[in-house]
């Protein structure tokens, strides 16, 4: 039986070439980078070293990037500092963010002076320009949460055109790049982006890694106080083998990001077509059916059965395929979407709804193992 992993939304493979780098800064490289001896100094210049890699790559300045554990603790620095340090009264997002969003903006409204205004969508969950505007229009100050790409459908929001609205009216542009960065060139010197997080484990770096990226012409107030790490904006002993693991993974994919987008786009490509001639009816969710707009990595597809098939995950699983119904950080507790509720709440009333999503590491035999054995499943259904 076959092993294929189809879930690289929900978490990459470690790369072997960013295992070797962080290996030694786990065996022999054991300061304190707060430390003032030479151990100390060792892994204090391999933490900068890192941050200038990153800035470098992303067009930032170092000073401008901040290492943190990952996403969700960078999405919470972002909205929590920026809403405490700069007299936000108004946050504008969408009711498809990821839940590191979400519940955070949901709590801010309970102990702040805050009113949530959710943006219309298009179809495929790309942000209505025409109704933001109207809504920079209306409030102010105003904190605009949108992520660039969404993790479970594939829509990718225009950055570019969202934050040239926020800059014209005033409002802080906070973007969740979690799914995106690793896989898109980023230019923040001209990018009218304000806050961007990311996380390493998304493009085969290491997890409980991640960075916040904070225009230096914004304040925001710190959440882990306690010590002076990360000048203050995050206490605590940085994680530096993770650090330079994030450095070195985004890297690679920088470096190697044309052939890997060709590559995966080729699979995704494959995977439409084999899928659509095996199973009649299918729907591609998003804009996932669009193969040069959409989030490439992402393939969401809402199958065409009449009623709900809780062990559709389970029956791919015991045929070697990891796949998803969604985000990884919402299943704890149920199969449902809420992307997909907003977007399709017929396909989530009966949960028929599949997220393949690759990496560099697949091929298109894997591919054509998958789709066999989805048709395979779906004939035998009640």
């Amino acid at each position: 039986m076959k092993q294929v992993y189809l879930d690289n939304a929900a978490t990459t493979a470690l790369d072997p070439e960013v295992l070797a780098a962080m290996l030694p800064y786990m065996q022999t490289m054991s300061g304190n980078p707060s430390s003032l001896h030479a151990y100390g100094r060792e892994a204090k210049v391999a933490i900068e070293k890192s941050r200038k890699s990153v800035a470098e790559l992303l067009h930032a300045a170092p000073g401008e990037i901040f290492f943190t554990s990952g996403g969700t603790e960078g999405n919470n620095l972002a909205l929590v500092g920026v809403v405490q340090g700069c007299n936000i009264k108004h946050i504008i997002t969408s009711a498809i963010e990821h839940v590191s969003v979400l519940h955070v903006i949901e709590r801010l409204t309970k102990h702040h002076s805050l009113q949530v205004h959710y943006v219309a969508l298009h179809p495929d969950g790309e942000v209505n320009h025409q109704h933001l505007e109207e809504l920079l229009q209306r409030y102010s100050p105003a904190l605009v949460s949108l992520m660039h790409g969404n993790n479970e459908v594939g829509t990718i929001n225009d950055l570019l055109q969202i934050g040239n609205l926020c800059r014209q009216h005033g409002a802080i542009f906070h973007t969740d790049a979690v799914q995106t960065l690793g896989h898109y060139w980023w230019d923040l010197a001209t990018l009218p982006v304000d806050i961007l997080v990311g996380s390493s484990h998304k493009f085969h770096g290491p997890k409980g890694c991640g960075m916040v990226y904070v225009r230096d012409t914004l304040s925001i107030v710190p959440q882990i106080v306690g010590g002076g790490q990360e000048r203050t904006m995050r206490a605590g002993t940085e994680n530096i083998a993770a650090i330079v693991g994030f450095s070195h993974a985004l890297e690679i994919a920088q470096h190697n990001m044309a052939a890997h987008r060709e590559h995966i786009l080729a699979l995704k490509k494959y995977m439409i077509a084999l899928l659509q001639a095996a199973i009649p009816d299918i729907t591609l969710n998003g804009a996932s059916g669009d193969l040069s707009g959409s989030l490439y990595t992402v393939l969401s597809v809402t199958l065409p059965m009449d009623k709900a098939n809780d062990m559709l995950l389970f029956n791919l699983d015991i045929k070697g395929v990891a796949a998803s119904a969604g985000s990884a950080c919402a299943s704890g507790s149920s199969l449902q979407s809420h992307v997909i509720a907003r977007l399709y709440p017929a396909a989530a009333a009966v949960e028929s709804v599949l997220r393949f999503s690759f990496s560099k590491y697949n091929t298109l035999a894997e591919i054509a193992y998958v789709v066999q054995t989805l048709q395979a499943i779906v004939a035998d259904a009640p």
